[in-house]
């Protein structure tokens, strides 16, 4: 049964009720609010009306209140007939958000302190026929650790949020408010179960041949009679057609038993068998095959009678992190059924700040997105959650795998602790279970930059004590995970390695010389330096980037116009104004704008801050993974950071909050193609090299063509070169000279495009200067749209730099978006509404960098 209906919510002062007073079934809530559970408490004060939208302006400073508050929670549920004397009865709450005490008809269940986890009750003798009441009351986070926070011990963000066991970005991060939620944020349940319940299943690829896979399954029970033995049926079924694929049972006996499993003190029992699988269809990333699914079914009998039964996806796959190559030389590359797989994808946060209330949907439309855009992996990122099973339900289903950080970030963490300890030893080894069959999942990564920061910042003197949380994921973790899951490689830290733990020389690491400037490389004992100045954060940095694999770097963009129109008032909306400087959380403003002054230069108004921005953004991203990919295998991977927002901010997100792509995106789509066809040039250099880049199974032989256009559209260079790239490798096709290639036209008016002659991907543009430097013309653009078919059609009388499509209006699927036009160029864009809305084409706007946007109204569907 889940218990979703007729919750309320109210708030007391500390002191001025008593705790089981509110429990009590007997208690009036007839005045409460109601609420919505799986939600949060500040969604529920937004939707009565009891505070404003919190990422309006600097609404989010007018609702702090509500984290000083203790917020109960109480619902009313109709059990129809009482338990009978061997029933188990278990109240099930997937997840509290995050110091809950539980009650039931009165009863104190439990108190829990971690966001992370399920929380079990069994309530057999609680419960009663009829009408029943849990009461849930959140204490507030301050109340519990506000004393135990060690003002010098480092953490950024926060004091508190290294002693609570919940959504580290809740204490606001440089992307993000702060906004510290309280509530029920997922499912509750009331469970009924008969002598046993299956509490684990682990299904993991052993061995996979050409005729023939093998997959070991282990099955964990909780038995509450322990006289029986119990009979498990697992099952293999093709996804596809539904034939049984394999079929093996096995016995458990609860007479040895393997300990108390801590539920109802029920024995812990487990077993496991071994499927084998005739012709195994594998499961590849997208860009590397199908990503085929089968489904695994596991029943348990006893006496002729099903006590219970689970059911999930499982694809056949090896995967491995290879660390040394061929020749023992470091290595940081994923293997897929052993196929190198490079890496293109992006780091994911939390996708609201209000997790409770994201509709499912939400996370399928992101991760579809994903996928459209080219990437096979996301890191998610640990200083959020653990994710919703959607997530992972989309990764298996799509063909993406996920680099799993645990949710530790930018922190000294109290390990010291014995109490914090075993709360995350729980939190752990819950986590782990529950992912671990997961076959989207490729690694497990103890935390986010805690080793880099730590030491760096030791060696600079900024940090004078021993190296707190060191215990959790040198200790700890490995520890567990070997018990747990020995499939999966575990790295200790992101980034880590080398003498230097962003050291370029072994493992992975984060890029922030460009945007943070940081000035690299350093060793073990040096103190971390910046070059705050156009030149130390530029993104043509990257160049010098000889990573194994990049898991984090990327730079700012602002969110669209329509996302910021609804969220920050008019009178504000203008560069430099107070409210446009809070949508930015990361404190040194001047980096963007020296990215942008290297790049774009500096912006005059906000249309311009939105161009520039995005351009900057979108080019860098391209410059440096182009660049990374061009490197393969010795970089064999590159996640950028991010991919999302969780607010309607400006941020490093190639997504905003609104569901609606920057540059960046469209970009990504070309840059992270399975055939990348790409051009090596700096600016100033003196030849350009055309490469091909190949990540797919088979040897691939092409045609490519690389043209160079003046501004009117004048043909100044044009020649064709045969390609032929091994699988998963690269060819540098051809080096041309810069002055071959212009013939005498000046570079600031040149325009260069490769393409593949096949059509295949897209046409890749370059320039021979920055943007700042060029001699774009003014551009007239003819736009014509059929709302009929869901199209606009884009021409330009010139080269047209970023032609962009916009709308007021969230989730606008555009086919193609921030797209270069050469002149006579005609390009048909399609666009959807994710939503299933109405298209609002009254409000189309079409602009380019170097053209007037033109606008169109309902009177008015063609416009030139």
């Amino acid at each position: 049964m889940i218990i979703k209906d007729h919750w309320k919510l109210r708030d007391f002062r500390e002191g001025e009720a008593k705790d089981l007073e509110v429990a009590s079934p007997l208690y009036d809530d007839y005045f409460w609010m109601s609420a919505e559970v799986p939600g949060d408490v500040h969604t529920t004060l937004m939707r009565h009306g009891l505070i404003d939208d919190p990422f309006y302006g600097h609404n989010d400073q007018k609702c702090r209140w509500v984290e000083e508050r203790i917020w109960w929670y109480r619902t009313v549920f109709t059990l129809d007939e009482a338990p009978r004397p061997d029933d188990k009865m278990l109240l099930v709450f997937e997840g509290l958000d995050t110091f809950a005490t539980v009650y039931l008809n009165g009863a104190e269940l439990g108190s829990t302190d971690n966001m992370f986890i399920s929380h079990t009750f069994e309530v057999s003798r609680e419960l009663k026929p009829g009408k029943n009441v849990i009461a849930v009351k959140f204490d507030p986070v301050h109340a519990k650790v506000g004393g135990k926070a060690v003002s010098t011990f480092w953490s950024g963000f926060s004091k508190e949020r290294v002693w609570t066991r919940k959504n580290q970005s809740h204490f606001g991060w440089d992307w993000g408010p702060p906004l510290l939620c309280a509530g029920i944020w997922k499912e509750v349940r009331l469970e009924k179960y008969d002598a046993a319940r299956i509490e684990h299943v682990y299904a993991r690829t052993a061995e996979v041949g050409e005729m023939e896979a093998l997959v070991d399954i282990s099955v964990e029970l909780t038995s509450w009679d322990r006289r029986k033995t119990y009979s498990v049926l697992v099952e293999l079924l093709d996804g596809e057609s539904g034939e049984v694929a394999a079929v093996e049972t096995l016995e458990i006996s609860g007479t040895a038993g393997s300990g108390l499993s801590g539920l109802a003190f029920g024995m812990s029992l487990t077993g496991g068998t071994k499927l084998r699988v005739s012709k195994p269809k594998l499961w590849w990333t997208h860009d590397l095959g199908t990503p085929h699914l089968y489904e695994l079914r596991i029943s348990v009998h006893a006496d002729g009678i099903t006590l219970d039964k689970r059911s999930q996806k499982l694809g056949i796959r090896t995967l491995e992190l290879k660390q040394r190559d061929a020749d023992g030389k470091p290595a940081f590359t994923f293997m897929l059924n052993g196929v190198p797989v490079f890496a293109k994808g992006a780091n994911w946060i939390p996708i609201d700040s209000f997790i409770g209330a994201v509709p499912d949907v939400r996370y399928s439309r992101l991760i579809d997105m994903a996928k459209a855009a080219n990437m096979n992996m996301l890191r998610v990122w640990g200083g959020g959650i653990y994710e919703r099973d959607i997530f992972y339900d989309e990764c298996d289903r799509l063909g993406i795998l996920v680099w799993q950080d645990f949710m530790f970030a930018c922190a000294l963490y109290p390990d010291y602790n014995r109490n914090f300890m075993d709360n995350v030893a729980k939190e752990v080894q819950q986590v782990v279970k529950r992912l671990r069959s997961r076959t989207c999942l490729a690694l497990w990564c103890g935390n986010n930059e805690n080793d880099w920061l730590y030491e760096a910042l030791h060696a600079s003197g900024d940090i004078p004590h021993p190296f707190y949380g060191e215990k959790i994921n040198h200790e700890l973790m490995p520890a567990l995970l070997e018990q747990l899951d020995p499939s999966r490689t575990f790295w200790p830290s992101s980034p880590y390695g080398g003498n230097d733990h962003n050291s370029r020389e072994e493992g992975d690491t984060h890029n922030w010389q460009v945007w943070h400037g940081n000035i690299e490389p350093r060793v073990f004992g040096e103190p971390q330096l910046q070059d705050y100045s156009v030149e130390g954060l530029s993104f043509k940095k990257f160049k010098e980037d000889r990573t194994k694999f990049a898991s984090e770097f990327g730079m700012h963009a602002s969110a669209n116009l329509y996302t910021l129109q609804r969220n920050v008032p008019q009178t504000e909306l203008v560069l430099g104004s107070a409210e446009m400087m809070n949508r930015n959380k990361d404190i040194n403003h001047l980096k963007g704008v020296m990215l942008m002054e290297g790049y774009t230069g500096i912006p005059g108004n906000l249309e311009e801050y939105i161009d520039f921005s995005m351009l900057t953004q979108a080019e860098g991203l391209k410059y440096g993974i182009e660049h990374y990919r061009r490197n393969k295998p010795e970089t064999s991977g590159a996640l950028f950071w991010q991919f999302n927002d969780c607010w309607p901010g400006t941020s490093w997100s190639v997504i905003d909050y609104y569901g609606l792509p920057k540059a960046a995106y469209h970009y990504a789509r070309k840059f992270y193609h399975p055939l990348l066809l790409t051009a090596e040039y700096t600016p100033g250099d003196a030849e350009l090299v055309l490469w091909g880049v190949n990540d797919a199974r088979e040897t691939v032989s092409k045609t490519a063509e690389l043209v160079v256009y003046g501004m009117d559209g004048r043909q100044v260079y044009a020649r064709t070169f045969a390609a032929e790239i091994e699988a998963c490798g690269k060819q540098r096709i051809a080096v041309v000279k810069l002055d071959d290639l212009l013939q005498g036209l000046d570079a600031a008016e040149a325009v260069c495009v490769v393409r593949w002659m096949d059509g295949c991907g897209e046409d890749n543009f370059y320039y021979f200067c920055d943007h700042k430097d060029m001699n774009f013309r003014p551009v007239n653009l003819n736009v014509q749209v059929n709302p009929e078919e869901g199209s606009v059609t884009v021409s330009s009388d010139y080269a047209a730099r970023m032609v962009r499509l916009e709308m007021d209006e969230a989730w606008l699927d555009w086919e193609d978006n921030y797209f270069d036009l050469l002149p006579g160029q005609t390009r048909v864009i399609h666009v959807g509404q994710k939503e299933g809305k109405e298209i609002p084409w009254n409000t189309l706007r079409v602009s380019a960098l170097n053209g007037a946007s033109v606008a169109l109204n309902r009177r008015q569907p063609v416009t030139e």
